[in-house]
């Protein structure tokens, strides 16, 4: 079942790299108090993700941070290493958004977002999504229907909700 508005975000880890190596960071340490925007994407270094998806975060991010938004974390599919080599070279990392793997999709399964990318032999990899949550409360969820679109989950889409 997909998550949706007005549900609590489900307890799962995110893994992240740190200057102290590696971090497993439990969702409910991340949203305790804190209004959290969470975008979710199929994968690192890929066309829509890297030049639509991303970059709308990178844009808005001074925005949401101006509504009270504390956190903005893009989650994807990838494993730990993969994700902060992305951060880094699109830059988005130094703009202050935090880049989180969710190596085993867990977290994505648990959200009810996955999907079976045949491409990645099996392996599953995330819908295109951007959530705001409160608390650990999913305020506002928008989820693409189209895996190639970057509309509604971008970040002019979900600012224009807060």
């Amino acid at each position: 079942m997909t998550i949706s508005e007005g549900q609590s975000l489900p307890e799962a880890k995110l893994m992240l790299k740190t200057e102290d190596g590696i971090a497993d960071r439990p969702l409910s340490e991340i949203t305790k108090g804190r209004s959290v925007v969470i975008f979710g994407l199929p994968g690192a270094f890929t066309g829509t993700c890297s030049n639509a998806h991303v970059p709308s975060f990178m844009r808005t991010l001074p925005k949401f941070k101006e509504k009270g938004v504390d956190e903005v974390i893009c989650v994807s599919v990838n494993d730990v290493f993969v994700m902060e080599a992305w951060g880094k070279q699109t830059g988005a990392t130094a703009a202050g958004i935090t880049f989180a793997s969710d190596p085993d999709a867990s977290f994505t399964q648990a959200l009810g977002l996955s999907f079976d990318a045949g491409f990645v032999r099996g392996l599953p990899r995330s819908h295109r999504y951007a959530l705001h949550a409160v608390d650990g409360v999913v305020k506002v969820l928008n989820l693409e229907t189209n895996p190639g679109a970057c509309d509604i989950s971008a970040g002019e889409g979900l600012l224009q909700q807060l």
